[in-house]
């Protein structure tokens, strides 16, 4: 753990006043507010330029307070709860009367979850409260994964940034639709789906859109400033070059079965062939080849099974059509 203990009390106290704390997890920085302060939480919206009808995490530092923050616990979410927490998964459930509607973006579910990070969870217990966090970046930007990112990207908009080193799983964390009978996967993450059917016992769907609204589902999201062009494996090599002839600054996530082949781009990273490692590097690699001066970048998806279902989200998503504002 990365800040002292003086830093976690003096964050627990911006929360308290109202202020903005960025703070690490196992997935990516959030940039946190008290959950039950609907004045702090119209300042996450305000600094990340973020819609206000999309809800915000609730983070809590125990499942033993699940039932503080939602109106029922489903056995479902129950198990899921016992099995993944601390840990990237997200449970929405019914909003308790102790969650404004400021922080579900007028919704009457919530988005709940216990962070699987020491820096993140002695903040809570400090703060002893819910906090609401998106992740602490512009909104449908790349999501930081340091705490230098955030630093880059925000700047004094934000009050406190505690810095607990490189977040562990690098993706966002799976959020579940636990308010029914049968959950289904809304935005896969850092936990497969593969280990949320092992634990539930029956196969778990993954629709492509919600009647709930979820963080992270916009068109556009998860993006660099460089446009970035999905293609098959086998083409990466050649539509990175096509682009390059044609003018394009151009930067590549090479595939792991194309390694060591030649590319003449402006520049060239080769993604791991572990996808655990991939999507710990994934906001980084986007980040680096913005930082290089790309303009484009050519890339492919993952098999989406496992974490290459989270990876697969997020590139479609980075690919999409950009934000009007």
């Amino acid at each position: 753990m990365t800040a002292r203990t003086s830093d976690i009390e003096n964050a627990a106290g911006v929360l308290r006043a109202g202020g903005l704390v960025a703070f690490p997890t196992e997935t990516v920085y959030g940039l946190g507010a008290d959950a039950e302060n609907p004045a702090a939480v119209a300042r996450v919206f305000q600094v990340k330029g973020r819609p206000p009808s999309h809800p915000l995490i609730v983070h809590i530092a125990g499942a033993q307070h699940l039932g503080d923050w939602v109106e029922d616990v489903p056995e479902t979410a129950r198990l899921l709860a016992e099995r993944f927490w601390p840990g990237p998964l997200t449970l929405v459930l019914r909003r308790g009367p102790r969650v404004p509607l400021e922080t579900t973006g007028g919704l009457e579910t919530v988005a709940v979850r216990v962070p699987d990070h020491p820096v993140a969870l002695a903040l809570l217990s400090a703060f002893g409260g819910g906090v609401a966090a998106p992740s602490a970046n512009r909104f449908g930007s790349v999501s930081p994964t340091t705490a230098n990112h955030v630093r880059t990207e925000l700047g004094d908009a934000v009050d406190f940034v505690l810095d607990g080193g490189p977040c562990e799983v690098g993706v966002e964390s799976t959020i579940v639709d636990a308010t029914g009978e049968i959950p289904s996967v809304l935005r896969p993450g850092g936990v497969t789906r593969e280990d949320l059917e092992a634990v539930l016992g029956f196969p778990l769907a993954v629709p492509a859109t919600s009647r709930i609204r979820v963080p992270g589902q916009h068109p556009s999201h998860y993006a660099p400033r460089a446009r970035v062009v999905l293609v098959e494996p086998e083409k990466v090599v050649a539509e990175a070059e096509f682009a390059q002839e044609l003018g394009h600054q151009v930067g590549v996530l090479l595939p792991p079965s194309f390694a060591d082949a030649p590319v003449k781009a402006h520049a060239v990273l080769a993604v791991p062939g572990s996808m655990a490692a991939y999507a710990r590097g994934l906001y980084g690699f986007l980040r680096e080849l913005d930082q290089r001066g790309c303009d484009l970048i050519v890339a492919s998806l993952p098999v989406e099974e496992g974490l290459g279902l989270a990876i697969a989200n997020r590139l479609r998503r980075a690919a999409g059509p950009r934000p009007s504002a």
